[in-house]
Protein backbone atom coordinates (compact mmCIF):
# COMPACT_ATOMS: atom_id res chain seq x y z
CA UNK A 1 0.00 0.00 0.00
CA UNK A 2 1.19 3.52 -0.77
CA UNK A 3 2.48 5.70 2.04
CA UNK A 4 2.53 9.17 0.48
CA UNK A 5 -0.52 11.38 0.84
CA UNK A 6 -0.58 12.14 -2.85
CA UNK A 7 -0.43 8.45 -3.76
CA UNK A 8 -3.27 7.63 -1.37
CA UNK A 9 -5.36 10.43 -2.85
CA UNK A 10 -4.53 9.20 -6.35
CA UNK A 11 -5.77 5.70 -5.43
CA UNK A 12 -9.05 7.16 -4.14
CA UNK A 13 -9.58 9.37 -7.18
CA UNK A 14 -8.71 6.55 -9.61
CA UNK A 15 -11.28 4.30 -7.98
CA UNK A 16 -13.99 6.98 -8.23
CA UNK A 17 -13.12 7.56 -11.88
CA UNK A 18 -13.10 3.82 -12.65
CA UNK A 19 -16.55 3.30 -11.15
CA UNK A 20 -17.98 6.26 -13.05
CA UNK A 21 -16.39 5.13 -16.33
CA UNK A 22 -17.79 1.63 -15.92
CA UNK A 23 -21.26 3.02 -15.21
CA UNK A 24 -21.22 5.28 -18.27
CA UNK A 25 -19.86 2.55 -20.53
CA UNK A 26 -22.41 -0.01 -19.36
CA UNK A 27 -25.28 2.47 -19.71
CA UNK A 28 -24.20 3.22 -23.28
CA UNK A 29 -23.93 -0.48 -24.13
CA UNK A 30 -27.46 -1.06 -22.82
CA UNK A 31 -28.76 1.87 -24.89
CA UNK A 32 -27.07 0.43 -28.00
CA UNK A 33 -28.69 -2.97 -27.37
CA UNK A 34 -32.09 -1.32 -26.96
CA UNK A 35 -31.59 0.54 -30.24
CA UNK A 36 -30.57 -2.64 -32.07
CA UNK A 37 -33.68 -4.54 -30.96
CA UNK A 38 -36.03 -1.64 -31.76
CA UNK A 39 -38.38 -2.48 -34.63
CA UNK A 40 -40.25 0.81 -34.97
CA UNK A 41 -38.40 3.29 -37.20
CA UNK A 42 -39.74 6.39 -35.43
CA UNK A 43 -38.74 5.01 -32.04
CA UNK A 44 -35.28 3.98 -33.28
CA UNK A 45 -34.69 7.39 -34.88
CA UNK A 46 -35.47 9.17 -31.63
CA UNK A 47 -33.15 6.84 -29.68
CA UNK A 48 -30.35 7.20 -32.25
CA UNK A 49 -29.49 10.81 -31.44
CA UNK A 50 -29.19 10.14 -27.71
CA UNK A 51 -27.09 7.00 -28.29
CA UNK A 52 -24.75 8.87 -30.65
CA UNK A 53 -24.38 11.58 -28.02
CA UNK A 54 -23.48 8.97 -25.39
CA UNK A 55 -20.93 7.37 -27.72
CA UNK A 56 -19.34 10.75 -28.45
CA UNK A 57 -19.02 11.47 -24.73
CA UNK A 58 -17.28 8.13 -24.15
CA UNK A 59 -14.86 8.82 -26.99
CA UNK A 60 -14.16 12.33 -25.73
CA UNK A 61 -13.22 10.95 -22.30
CA UNK A 62 -11.08 8.19 -23.90
CA UNK A 63 -13.25 5.45 -22.42
CA UNK A 64 -13.55 4.06 -25.95
CA UNK A 65 -11.31 4.75 -28.95
CA UNK A 66 -12.35 7.40 -31.48
CA UNK A 67 -12.39 4.86 -34.31
CA UNK A 68 -14.58 2.47 -32.32
CA UNK A 69 -17.00 5.32 -31.67
CA UNK A 70 -17.06 6.16 -35.36
CA UNK A 71 -17.66 2.53 -36.35
CA UNK A 72 -20.48 2.17 -33.82
CA UNK A 73 -22.20 5.35 -34.99
CA UNK A 74 -21.91 4.28 -38.62
CA UNK A 75 -23.32 0.79 -38.01
CA UNK A 76 -26.17 2.08 -35.86
CA UNK A 77 -27.11 4.74 -38.41
CA UNK A 78 -27.16 2.11 -41.17
CA UNK A 79 -29.29 -0.15 -38.97
CA UNK A 80 -31.86 2.58 -38.33
CA UNK A 81 -31.94 3.57 -42.02
CA UNK A 82 -32.64 -0.05 -42.98
CA UNK A 83 -35.73 -0.29 -40.72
Amino acid sequence: MANHKSALKRIRSNEKRRVLNRYQHKTTRNAIKALRIATDKADATSKLSSVISMIDKLAKKNIIHDNKASNLKSKLTKHVAKL
